[in-house]
C-alpha cells in the first residue's frame, strides 16, 4: 500500500492559481476594449481626414476660381512684353 500525505500547500497554491487565471482574464478583456476603442478612434481619424482632404482640394479649387476671375493674367503688374510689330511701329 501506498503511503500517501496531503500536500499541505496544494489547496493554496491551486487557489492561488485560480486567481490569478481569472486576473488574467479580466486583463484581456480589458485589454480587448482598449483595442476596440482604439480602433474606433482610429476609424473615426481617418474619416475626418478624408473629410478634410475633400474640404482642402474644394478650398484650392475655390482659390484657384477666385484668382482667376478676380486677378486675370491682363491685370497683372508686370507689363507685357511687347509684340515685335509693335515695338517696330511705335519707334519708327
Amino acid at each position: 500500500m501506498l503511503n500517501w500525505r496531503r500536500d499541505p500547500g496544494y489547496e493554496q497554491r491551486l487557489q492561488k492559481l485560480r486567481l490569478e487565471t481569472e486576473q488574467s482574464r479580466e486583463r484581456t478583456k480589458l485589454i480587448e476594449s482598449e483595442i476596440l476603442r482604439v480602433r474606433s478612434e482610429s476609424e473615426q481619424i481617418e474619416k475626418e481626414i478624408e473629410q478634410l482632404d475633400r474640404e482642402n482640394a474644394r478650398e484650392k479649387a475655390l482659390s484657384a476660381l477666385i484668382r482667376q476671375r478676380c486677378f486675370p493674367p491682363e491685370s497683372s503688374s508686370i507689363p507685357p512684353q511687347p509684340l515685335e510689330s509693335d515695338c517696330g511701329s511705335s519707334w519708327s
